[in-house]
Parts: C-alpha cells; sequence; structure tokens
C-alpha cells in the first residue's frame, strides 16, 4: 500500500495524517494539490512505520518534534482523492499531536510548495465544505476522547 510512485501506483495509498491540536484548534494547511484544508501528513515510506511518517512529516512540513511519544491513531479513514490528481484511494491514519498553538512553526510558502497556507481553527470554524469528508467525525471522536 505504500505509493512507489507519483502520482498514483499503486491505486490505494497509506497516508499519515499528523492532526495537530491544542484547545480546542487544529492546525490545517491549504493543500494545493487537493485543493483543500487538510491536516499535514504524507505518504507511508515503502518500509516505513507510520508513527515514524508522522515523525518525519511533522518536521519537513513544520519545522517541529512532536514533544510527547506519538499514540497510536485516533481515526481510520479510506477516500477517494480529489484535486489535480484525483481518483485514487488513500487510506489516512489520523495521528493526533498536541502542541501549543503560540509555538512557531514554518511551511513552505513558495509558489510551487505543497500549501498555499497553514492556520489554526478552532473545531467551530473548520470549513467543513473544504477539507476531509470525514473531519467533522474527526473532531467528534476527538472531542469525546479528550485526555
Amino acid at each position: 500500500m505504500c505509493r512507489v510512485a507519483k502520482p498514483a501506483t499503486p491505486p490505494m495509498h497509506l497516508v499519515s495524517y499528523v492532526v495537530v491540536v491544542d484547545d480546542g484548534h487544529i492546525l490545517l494547511v491549504d493543500h494545493r494539490n487537493a485543493q483543500l484544508w487538510l491536516p499535514p501528513g504524507g505518504h507511508v515510506e515503502p518500509g516505513e512505520h507510520p508513527r515514524v511518517t508522522v515523525d518525519r512529516e511533522l518536521e519537513e512540513e513544520l519545522g517541529f518534534v512532536a514533544s510527547h511519544p506519538i499514540e497510536p491513531p485516533l481515526f481510520v479513514t479510506i477516500t477517494t482523492t480529489v484535486g489535480l490528481t484525483a481518483g485514487h484511494t488513500d487510506v489516512s491514519l489520523w495521528y493526533v499531536v498536541r502542541a501549543s498553538r503560540h509555538h512557531s512553526f514554518k511551511f513552505d510558502e513558495a509558489e510551487e510548495g505543497e500549501f498555499r497556507d497553514a492556520r489554526w481553527f478552532p473545531f467551530n470554524e473548520v470549513p467543513l465544505e473544504r477539507t476531509d469528508p470525514h473531519m467533522k467525525r474527526f473532531l467528534t471522536k476527538l472531542e469525546n476522547n479528550k485526555p
């Protein structure tokens, strides 16, 4: 299930979402390809454990390291992708990373970068019409599983 060639070989990919949260807020990125506000994350590389993907993507995409051990995923979804390379299937493991909204993060803002923007949203202001179709269910589950 690991992608070996872009955009969709094989047609089903394993993805680790890095869902960064803080006190009723979620950090989302405006993904150029998907044309959606999504949690950061990425494809699991061949031979890579999905938790290692979380650490790698967190550092590559946001420039920081989790301050706590990564717990098992809170949520698993299967979604047909949309956007510029629509039509393949992502099996997404939703890992929660807790971080302060005041903690600095960086993302590639270049014109050819992966994201247009990154910002914190209160849970009740997430643009549900322009995000992962499972986001509302995820936020409900997250709210019901507070530590």
